[in-house]
């Protein structure tokens, strides 16, 4: 990519930018969300044609007006925004396009598109059932089918774009071992990552973007996270996880024998004022049944929860939000925002009977409100007015907090609460969970990251198999004590 330059309105998302990928290498882009990445990749896959600038592959000078052109040109690209039919099983989505013939005019063959699908999904050692519905997977199956999809097409060039933010730790070694095989095949793969430490053990080159720019670009054997970091925010990171000085109190949060029919079973724990409780353990073990049982999402088959020794009849979302309870869920684009509206209206939906426009809504003091809140977590928008789309990661991120800021939540639950953000917008989210709990409320987060969850804790929660394996505290005990409870029976 030489020279590229790409507007949308007022807003320059690249300048200028050259960027080059090497056969048979992994090439990490990095840089905050909104630095440019997803854009000069999705110019690549052909969903953007750029305002200026050339694209080369292989010496031939590509001009891509469609996605189908850059496909049929050997790229393939893994949005980070799962591109998935969601009503369609697996085996369809993954030759989604492609269908193979039946024997009779007009019909697809579906024993070959399963078979095929179980095949590749073995060779690549991923579970699957090629017949369940997209709809009722995870967020990890959900990736582990676009990373099938992808494979199949057999790519020269493949772009991922954050594949790992929803895979467990077994999924994401896997993960790293299809890569550097497909590294070996002479495949080059554009890997985009806010996890350094993946980066670093992945790939063979850096290049940073910052506000749309190339800043840096560099060999990763001669290149540290701290230089990473550096280059990303033009500017030394230091105390990532920012320290605190945790007044815990009396205890706020009491859950008992909770049981769910998703597999949760009997799970008792307690958080005290001021206590940031992390949640660990593997994809399935529970840990977002929980979160989505307490707040009325799914329902219970047994126990209790207590807010300051009240014990709470919780059906419903609405009847968790009015007894002082917010969710951040793990999917903040399928769960937690409507993406098509204004940010401003993202902010006041579950609080509009108690700012007083339960029945007639002014959007001159929503957006008031709205701009109030957020000026102090540091959102970053065109105007209250602006999609909620077209926020980055982190600001889409801090934009749910915002709400539950507004509702004056006393106990929050943060599920993943930085997939997907950038080193930048971690430390500011961080930085929120601390003033949070400096405040007396009782704050749960449930993470697949173990530095997190040592970084910010000062409990940790182990789940194996829908059950408690461990309440441990932060600071007398490690990560491999955390990993051992989590997966040894």
């Amino acid at each position: 990519m030489n020279g590229i330059s790409k507007r949308f309105g007022p807003v320059q998302a690249l300048t200028d930018v050259t960027f080059n990928v090497r056969k048979g290498t992994v090439h990490a882009l990095v840089g905050e969300n909104g630095a440019g990445k997803s854009t000069l990749m999705k110019i690549v896959a052909g969903v953007h044609k750029p305002d200026g600038g050339t694209l080369e592959i292989s010496g031939d000078l590509k001009e891509f007006t469609s996605p189908k052109e850059s496909l049929d040109a050997g790229v393939s690209m893994i949005y980070q925004e799962l591109a998935l039919a969601e009503d369609l099983t697996v085996a369809e989505n993954i030759f989604l396009g492609e269908e193979p013939a039946g024997l009779l005019p007009f019909m697809v063959d579906h024993a070959r598109m399963r078979s095929e699908t179980r095949a590749l999904a073995k060779t690549y050692s991923f579970d699957v059932d090629p017949d369940a519905l997209v709809a009722n997977l995870s967020v990890g199956d959900c990736q582990i089918v676009e990373i099938l999809k992808a494979l199949r097409r057999k790519a020269s060039i493949l772009v991922m774009d954050e594949p790992t933010s929803s895979l467990s730790e077994a999924e994401v070694n896997r993960l790293f071992d299809v890569v550097r095989r497909l590294r070996e095949t002479g495949i080059s793969i554009v890997y985009i990552s806010h996890r350094l430490e993946e980066v670093m053990a992945l790939a063979d080159d850096v290049s940073v973007l910052r506000d749309g720019k190339l800043v840096h670009s560099e060999p990763a054997a001669t290149l540290d996270i701290s230089k990473i970091v550096r280059h990303m925010v033009g500017r030394e990171l230091t105390d990532f996880f920012p320290a605190r000085d945790s007044k815990i109190g009396d205890v706020r949060v009491a859950v008992e024998n909770l049981s769910t029919a998703t597999g949760v079973s009997g799970v008792s724990f307690k958080i005290r004022r001021g206590e940031v409780v992390g949640m660990a353990g593997l994809i399935g073990a529970g840990r977002t049944e929980i979160a989505s049982a307490l707040f009325g999402a799914i329902p219970k088959t047994g126990g209790t929860l207590r807010i300051d020794n009240r014990e709470l009849n919780i059906n419903s979302p609405a009847d968790a939000i009015r007894n002082g309870i917010g969710y951040l869920t793990e999917d903040r684009k399928r769960t937690g925002l409507c993406l098509e509206l204004a940010c401003s209206w993202n902010v006041t939906l579950p609080n509009l009977d108690t700012i007083g426009m339960k029945y007639v809504i002014s959007p001159r003091r929503e957006e008031e409100i709205a701009t109030s809140l957020t000026s102090r977590i540091n959102i970053k928008w065109a105007s209250p007015q602006a999609a909620a789309d077209s926020l980055s990661g982190g600001n889409q991120q801090k934009l749910v907090i915002a709400r539950w800021l507004l509702a004056g939540s006393e106990f929050i639950i943060f599920d993943e609460p930085t997939r997907g953000v950038d080193v930048g917008a971690k430390k500011e989210i961080y930085t929120l969970l601390n003033s949070l709990a400096a405040q007396g409320k009782a704050i749960l987060i449930i993470s697949s990251e173990l530095p997190e969850l040592f970084g910010v804790t000062d409990r940790i929660l182990v789940l194996r198999r829908g059950k408690l394996a461990g309440d441990l505290n932060t600071r007398e005990t490690t990560p491999d004590e955390v990993m051992h409870l989590a997966a040894v029976e």
